[in-house]
């Protein structure tokens, strides 16, 4: 768990807003307005350009989930493409001029656990097969109890990672002392990738996903840019450099905290895990 964590979802002030905002005119005319909160950015808004709707913003309004959204997230050709849940956030969003692809993935993420509550609770039921009886059942996960964290370079790995005004980090990995430098992913880049894994699946290529995604968020090494350079690298990198790099980059990144504490009810195993996204998230039973 990260130490400097904050509960995921509405600003202090904004806890409490009404569920329903519906009135009734003098002339008999009925009127209802969909209520908002304020989610809190992982990335405090820190990073994004001077340009961008979300520089220096600590938070975003979304509105509540309605059922008109349901009809996104319901429509089949959105699911089959892979794209329901970018529309639905798209949708949610008060400032229209936010593009979903330019936000961070932190940032992403916290707004769409933040939606999730508003739309159907902050009880999410999903089945859960235990690690150590492999019973599967029902569990119940909290999503209010997610956090999050702006991210920080941890204490330990200071001397070998440098912080670069733009958000990027440069990152010297322990065995081939190469210096890695690293930027924040966005939903641009989630797509991207996501398609890739399509394309390869559907042409029955090698799936690649971790050194697909390790080229999309390395920007160079040793200071070389070049597409060749940071491929031949990624290619060839220790497997310990590998894992000290997502492990060290997954610390400095601004994200939510999806980990909970999970217990079995059939054996009273214990353990911490990630919430899991399943199909129960959006579409709950």
């Amino acid at each position: 768990m990260r130490n400097n964590e904050d509960r995921l979802g509405a600003r202090e002030g904004n806890a409490d807003a009404p569920v329903q905002a519906a009135n009734q005119s003098s002339d008999g005319t009925f009127s209802f307005a969909t209520p908002t909160e304020f989610v809190e950015l992982p990335s405090r808004g820190r990073y994004y350009s001077e340009e961008h709707p979300l520089h220096g913003k600590e938070d975003v309004e979304i509105r509540f989930m309605t059922a008109k959204d349901e009809d996104i997230l319901t429509s089949q050709t959105l699911i089959r493409k892979g794209i329901a849940v970018d529309r639905l956030i798209e949708n949610i969003l008060v400032d229209k001029s936010i593009n979903i692809d330019d936000l961070y993935i932190g940032d992403k993420n916290a707004i769409t656990v933040a939606a999730r509550i508003t739309g159907y609770g902050e009880d999410y039921i999903t089945r859960v097969t235990c690690p150590s009886c492999r019973e599967s059942s029902d569990y119940s996960f909290n999503l209010k109890e997610c956090s999050t964290y702006v991210g920080n370079v941890p204490e330990q790995h200071k001397h070998c990672i440098e912080k670069l005004e733009s958000g990027n980090h440069i990152i010297t990995v322990p065995a081939s002392k190469v210096k890695v430098e690293v930027r924040l992913m966005t939903g641009r880049d989630e797509q991207y990738l996501s398609k890739l894994a399509e394309s390869k699946r559907k042409n029955k290529l090698p799936e690649s996903y971790l050194t697909d995604q390790l080229m999309r968020m390395i920007v160079s090494v040793n200071g070389d840019s070049s597409n060749s350079s940071r491929q031949m690298f990624v290619d060839n990198m220790p497997a310990r450099d590998s894992k000290f790099l997502r492990g060290v980059y997954a610390e400095i990144v601004p994200n939510i905290d999806l980990s909970q504490v999970y217990a079995c009810t059939s054996c009273d195993f214990e353990q911490e895990m990630e919430v899991p996204f399943t199909t129960e998230f959006f579409w709950p039973k």
